[in-house]
């Protein structure tokens, strides 16, 4: 089978108009990962994302699939503390933040205290350019 290319500038939809592909390629997430952070930590969805590992109480570590081009990409995180969505939790780039081309690594702390904590359910999401 051959495989072939689509080259385009920009694309168009019907009613929202014209965007240039730049734009898509530079501002989408390059990975996203949504998790369960208690008991057996496990992926419930994600892009880009190979794993995830509990190095420990509310620290976490997610591996790209592809890498990026180097450390120097963006991210967000946030998190439940609880399975109803309570108890917000952020993460704590003070704790345990490490970043490389090939995953990230962090902490989440409680909503009322500086303590890591596990978390119901996390996200991460990156941006960046792929390797």
């Amino acid at each position: 089978m051959a495989l072939g290319k689509i080259k385009a500038d920009t694309l168009e939809h019907s009613t929202a108009g014209l965007v240039d592909t730049k734009f898509v390629v530079d501002g989408s997430a390059k990975a996203w990962t949504n998790f369960v952070g208690t008991g057996t930590a496990a992926i419930n969805r994600s892009s880009n994302s190979s794993g995830l590992t509990d190095n420990g109480t509310g620290d976490y570590t997610v591996s790209f699939t592809t890498n990026l081009v180097d450390a120097n990409f963006s991210f967000a995180m946030a998190a439940n503390q609880t399975s109803t969505g309570t108890g917000m939790v952020t993460g704590d780039s003070g704790h345990q933040t490490t970043l490389t081309a090939g995953s990230i690594r962090w902490g989440f702390t409680g909503s009322s205290s500086n303590t890591i904590t596990d978390v119901a359910t996390g996200s991460v999401m990156v941006h960046g350019d792929l390797a």
